[in-house]
């Protein structure tokens, strides 16, 4: 069951990341620079949700900050892709034009952020010292697989589909995650 909860959070993670700048640019009608740029933003609140997640997680039961941050995650995508659906085709080349669902679909990264470090967290406290060793290898192997799928599967989906069904597609791996942590 963790493994597959690696396997599926680096998915989602790994299918975002890797095609946010693609959705900015081709949806979002931003600049290829500027499509970059705002994709940072997603950088930025990973970092800002993991930090976050080590306070909250003092005082709070990890499964449900975890169950909470999957659906706050599901809910922004629920609520940011439709928002896309009405873009202008003229290309945005400034800061001060970019529509607000561009900065609020990388925020997507705050609720992410915890899911990570926190299942690690919890299979290895509950193994043996001597397992460690083993588990980070699978860790590691199931990561990577579940990075590359993702980015696979989004990029087939965001060139057959379309950006829009591509990052709505996310809330599969996400429904997937909710229900393996219960089971973890």
């Amino acid at each position: 069951v963790f493994i597959f909860s690696a396997f599926f959070y680096v998915l989602i993670e790994q299918s975002i990341m890797s095609w946010l700048p693609t959705f900015n640019n081709d949806v979002l009608n931003l600049s290829t620079s500027l499509s970059i740029q705002m994709a940072s933003i997603l950088s930025a609140s990973i970092a800002l949700g993991r930090f976050l997640a080590g306070i909250i997680l003092r005082k709070i039961e990890w499964l449900f900050v975890l169950a909470g941050c999957l659906l706050a995650a599901a809910g922004l995508v629920l609520l940011a892709v439709p928002l896309t659906e009405s873009m202008s085709v003229s290309e945005i080349n400034s800061l001060k034009d970019i529509p607000l669902v561009g900065f609020i679909f990388p925020l997507i990264g705050l609720f992410l952020a915890p899911i990570y470090p926190a299942i690690n967290s919890v299979i290895l406290s509950n193994l043996p010292a001597h397992k460690h060793g083993s588990m980070s290898g699978l860790i590691v192997v199931f990561s990577a697989l579940g990075g590359t799928t993702g980015s696979i599967i989004t990029g087939h989906i965001f060139g057959a589909y379309g950006g829009q069904t591509a990052f709505y597609f996310s809330l599969v791996p996400i429904a997937i995650l909710f229900i393996l942590l219960f089971f973890l």
